[in-house]
């Protein structure tokens, strides 16, 4: 075991301990949490709006509170952000984090209070180096400095102080002292609010630094560490950083970038860890890179509800972890340190293990294809890129999807507009293998797809290197949070797209 990661597992052993106990007993440590939230939002003004106390059960507060989303809520955030204290949560909120969760017109601000970065964003990011140097002792992740790529934030407009911007440039902005002699960029980098400007600048600070990891969102990091071999006339980063041995990455999944960072990085100690990190709390994270499954933290502030995707428009059907069952595609459900009640985040998950309780993320609420009855999700469409990729030896960059409608006595079908890194061997072969694999992985898709019935076979679009970049460019969502929206059920995103592929 390397010196650092035996300081580390050794500074972090009693951490460790406190992740066995919610390993095994899941359940008590959830009914802690939730206790412990309750005591909180007995101090609230929404809680008094619901006449709840201290002292109501699980089930009460399921039957009393409603399930909310952003639009719901919005009103009761507005008042916070321009000074109101005691809405959500005790004290007054200093803190927005700005998501539009993929690449919507209107933002939202989710509020970061002092409990939700101590206990639970910046607990899950202290967890995942002592669970990664527990299973890797050999690593050389934290022998040197961590390179994360946050984004920005400024004075809210509200006049009531707060401030607002990415998560990331929050948490960077709030991080303890000791954390700077670990990380790069210098603060003044980290917080430049135009992207372009921000990776010219890391490029000059960091090309010459000892980085051994680097955190953040898988796209615009691969823009970052492309630059930066380009900046350093290097063929890969291992020749600009020779002990590279990490990257911890949520946001969007990694599956479709895996092969470019391989190629970037050629090395066999390399290692992805990918975490389940959203604006509105820390959910997630793997303890065997051997797999893709996340372990569920429970011990973060937050208490959880699911609800099964077929019963979306029945918020009563919405469950607790102790009822969850493997193989369901479930909404998530949280209640939090942050003052969100019983609010729907809007990622979809699925367990693959109850004991202990991980999960993979499969999707969006509203980030899918059902035009015809077909119910593509995430999770679908990132197993049939793959698929089609290891076929024909493409890599891809970036893609979407939309439907396309029926149209007199034409029958619907599916359209994928895709930036390859690398071309297909056969761009017909890839849309076979696309279709093909859908079929397989969903049963709705199939039945459309059968003899044509509904859907014929999607239509592929080959994208021009740089369409999707421009087009958040166009739509100033560079860096940061920002997404790109995978799966739509109409055709907004697309036509927008298409129009920038064309120039």
């Amino acid at each position: 075991m390397s010196l650092t990661n035996t300081l580390l597992t050794t500074i972090y052993s009693k951490r460790l301990r406190a992740i066995e106990r919610f390993r095994r007993h899941p359940w008590d440590v959830q009914l802690e949490q939730f206790r412990l939230l309750m005591s909180y939002g007995a101090r609230t003004e929404y809680f008094r709006r619901y006449d709840l106390n201290e002292f109501c059960t699980v089930e009460k507060f399921q039957q009393t509170l409603p399930v909310v989303s952003y639009d719901d809520i919005q009103h009761d955030v507005e008042r916070i952000r321009s000074g109101e204290s005691d809405l959500f949560w005790p004290g007054k909120v200093e803190w927005f984090a700005k998501s539009s969760g993929t690449t919507g017109d209107r933002s939202k601000y989710i509020p970061i209070t002092r409990d939700s970065l101590n206990q639970c964003h910046f607990r899950g990011g202290r967890d995942a180096m002592a669970l990664f140097a527990d299973s890797n002792p050999d690593s050389k992740a934290f022998s040197g400095k961590t390179l994360t790529l946050g984004g920005s934030h400024r004075l809210d407009t509200l006049g009531g102080g707060a401030q607002c911007g990415d998560l990331s440039a929050i948490l960077i902005h709030n991080a303890p002292r000791w954390v700077n002699w670990v990380r790069e960029p210098s603060l003044r980098e980290a917080l430049i609010p135009d992207f372009e400007k921000k990776v010219e600048a890391i490029c000059r600070r960091c090309s010459r630094q000892h980085v051994t990891a680097f955190a953040g969102v898988p796209s615009w990091n691969l823009v970052l560490m492309s630059r930066m071999i380009e900046y350093a006339g290097a063929d890969t980063l291992l020749d600009v950083w020779p002990d590279l041995s990490l990257f911890i990455h949520g946001g969007v999944s990694f599956t479709p970038y895996r092969e470019q960072y391989q190629r970037l990085i050629p090395s066999d100690r390399m290692r992805y860890m990918e975490t389940y990190n959203a604006s509105e709390g820390f959910f997630a994270m793997q303890d065997d890179l051997a797999t893709r499954d996340m372990l569920l933290m429970l011990d973060y502030g937050i208490f959880y509800e699911f609800l099964p995707m077929k019963d979306l428009h029945d918020p009563t059907k919405a469950i607790p972890l102790s009822e969850v069952q493997t193989g369901v595609n479930y909404a998530l459900i949280i209640s939090t340190n942050g003052g969100l009640w019983r609010y729907m985040i809007g990622d979809t998950v699925e367990f693959t293990s109850l004991n202990p309780y991980k999960i993979r993320i499969t999707g969006r609420t509203k980030s899918y294809i059902n035009a015809f009855g077909e119910e593509i999700i995430i999770d679908n469409a990132e197993r049939a890129i793959a698929a089609a990729c290891q076929v024909t030896g493409a890599k891809v960059l970036d893609y979407t999807a939309a439907p396309v409608f029926m149209e007199g006595n034409a029958k619907g079908s599916h359209e994928w507009l895709v930036e390859f890194d690398t071309d297909p061997s056969d761009v017909l072969l890839f849309a076979e293998v696309l279709d093909r694999t859908l079929q397989e992985v969903n049963s709705d898709y199939a039945a459309k797809r059968f003899k044509d019935t509904t859907l014929r076979p999607p239509r592929l679009v080959v994208a021009r290197r740089g369409t999707f970049y421009r087009w958040m460019e166009e739509r100033q969502k560079l860096g940061g949070q920002n997404k790109v929206p995978r799966l739509a059920n109409d055709r907004r995103y697309m036509d927008e797209l298409l129009r920038i592929n064309a120039l």
